[in-house]
């Protein structure tokens, strides 16, 4: 009964925090933004960022239009924001929401495109909760955690009650099924489903910038062990070749136009600043990133021929995507799901990491303080609506934001920190 007793308050705590976390969102944050925008005038539309490309989608494949083009960004423009941004108003977003994603992702959105635009958000949100959940099951299992159906009931709340999850559940982000993807494909990996997870792999380059280093990382592990490894590589390939040509067969020289799109992508949002930039400056986030990546592939270069279901090879992939984190070049909160997987590498050892030294401990507090305060901050804004005007507490609503820029920084530092611990399978872990 005791045992029963702790499992449900543990359950209870982590609902309660995802609940603080949603009202923050729908009843403070929200009504700031729209307060603003009318003081402002700045445009509200549906602000889906699944939009721009379910519109790209349906004008090519139903009317053959080009979905880069500036006749379709406009058009887009009107249903994301309410009417097409001017730049003569200083207040109306940079963001010119073209379509600048690879145009295989309209292989994807294909079954939607007959459909109207809110049926289609509904379902694409029903469907991103539902991955999001089970990426957390893929992770626990690629991992090798063996923990209580509570437990991952906790794990669930926690990551769909998540400030990064809500925000891309609200937008419809596709990062969601990115990270599922990844999740998916990592999974497959430990299980020697090479094949599944090749094809999985090539469909989260949807994004190709999340999963760029992933995929770079996953070619190392591959030449480490060519002769069993190579399904993973051949089926990477011939699905990744298929969606360019088949790409390629619906608008011929889409590569140069994509490459165009994310080239004003990056003009008109001010340059895409990554972690390492906005933290450093972006000349010393680059020269840092570069470094990073180069200290990475040397660490990956050693455990290239670890196994699969190997701790080294769980430690060194829930590395990669806590990286990518520090030097993609956006530093939006959604793309921190990327980081499950190392957050609960370090929760899975959290008895040894903190008994190990002065550095590990201090390094952990960090890390359950940068992820731990949006919580508690969501809380306590949501408790002051219970005592104060709602306009007061929204002035206040930055808070649960200060720690977003550390979270992805101390995940890869204690994950550096704690490196022989975490590759260790002889120490038991908390169920």
């Amino acid at each position: 009964m005791p045992e029963m007793f702790k499992k449900s308050c543990v359950v209870l705590a982590a609902a309660l925090m995802a609940a603080s976390m949603w009202i923050w969102v729908q009843r403070i944050a929200i009504p700031y933004q729209v307060s603003q925008a009318n003081a402002k005038g700045i445009p509200r539309g549906n602000l889906s960022d699944l939009y721009p490309r379910w519109l790209g989608a349906r004008e090519l494949l139903v009317h053959g239009r080009d979905p880069y083009g500036s006749d379709v960004t406009r058009e887009i423009q009107v249903g994301y924001y309410g009417r097409a941004i001017d730049s003569d108003r200083p207040n109306d977003p940079k963001d010119q929401q073209a379509f600048a994603y690879p145009l295989y992702i309209v292989f994807l959105l294909a079954p939607t495109i007959g459909l109207p635009f809110p049926v289609v958000q509904k379902i694409v949100l029903g469907l991103l909760v539902l991955l999001t959940a089970a990426s957390v099951l893929f992770w626990l299992r690629a991992l090798g955690w063996r923990i209580s159906a509570a437990w991952q009931l906790v794990w669930i709340l926690l990551v769909t009650g998540c400030f990064p999850a809500i925000q891309a559940f609200m937008l419809q982000q596709l990062t969601l099924l990115v990270a599922a993807l990844v999740a998916a494909s990592l999974y497959c990996i430990v299980r020697q489903r090479l094949v599944m997870a090749g094809g999985l792999l090539a469909l989260s380059a949807i994004k190709p910038q999340l999963v760029v280093l992933i995929i770079a990382s996953l070619c190392l592990w591959v030449f480490g062990n060519w002769k069993e490894r190579q399904r993973l590589f051949w089926s990477f390939a011939a699905v990744m070749a298929m969606l360019v040509v088949g790409g390629e067969f619906l608008r011929p020289g889409w590569i140069r136009e994509f490459r165009l799109a994310v080239a004003a992508y990056y003009q008109y949002t001010g340059g895409g600043q990554s972690v390492l930039s906005v933290s450093l400056t972006p000349l010393w986030g680059k020269l840092a990133s570069a470094i990073v990546v180069c200290v990475l592939f040397v660490v990956l270069w050693k455990v290239r021929h670890a196994a699969s279901d190997s701790s080294d090879f769980c430690w060194a992939f829930s590395l990669v995507l806590a990286i990518t984190l520090l030097i993609v070049p956006m530093y939006a909160p959604y793309n921190q799901l990327l980081l499950v997987p190392g957050l609960l590498l370090i929760a899975q050892r959290i008895q040894p990491l903190w008994k190990r030294n002065l550095v590990s401990r201090f390094l952990i507090t960090l890390t359950a303080l940068a992820v731990f305060w949006p919580w508690v901050a969501a809380g306590a804004l949501a408790a002051a609506l219970l005592f104060l005007p709602g306009s007061t507490v929204e002035k206040a609503w930055p808070l649960p934001l200060l720690t977003t820029l550390a979270i992805p920084v101390t995940t890869v530092a204690t994950l550096i920190a704690g490196r022989s611990l975490l590759q260790r399978k002889d120490l038991a872990s908390p169920s």
